[in-house]
């Protein structure tokens, strides 16, 4: 089924009605709308009591739908993978920033040395 972002071919828009996310992602309007109440990854925007949905957060339907009906995650399970890889994406961009200001410190050194 649709399991990464290759997969799907959206519009040239950047926001997106529920209709269409459901047309797009297969879940329908009411299924959405429980899992914005479940997952905090999930946060249309409201305007005009219509909610908008951007690329990244349809991307994270789709991968939740994976988890929940491809690889029979529980909600609470598909919570906390969710969160361990967000937890894990923050670790990762601190690593990278204190190896570039590592990195900095190692060519100051090396033109002070040369």
């Amino acid at each position: 089924m649709l399991q990464n972002k290759a997969e799907v071919s959206l519009p040239d828009k950047i926001y997106f009605r529920i209709g269409e996310v459901s047309d797009f992602t297969g879940i329908k309007p009411y299924v959405l709308r429980y899992w914005e109440s479940e997952f905090e990854e999930i946060t249309p925007i409201r305007r005009k009591s219509q909610r908008l949905y951007d690329r990244e957060a349809i991307h994270t339907i789709i991968k939740i739908k994976n988890m929940l009906y491809e690889q029979s995650f529980t909600i609470a399970g598909a919570k906390k993978k969710l969160k361990e890889e967000a937890n894990q994406k923050r670790v990762s961009t601190k690593v990278n920033v204190l190896l570039h200001e590592v990195l900095g410190e190692l060519k100051s050194i090396k033109q002070n040395l040369g």
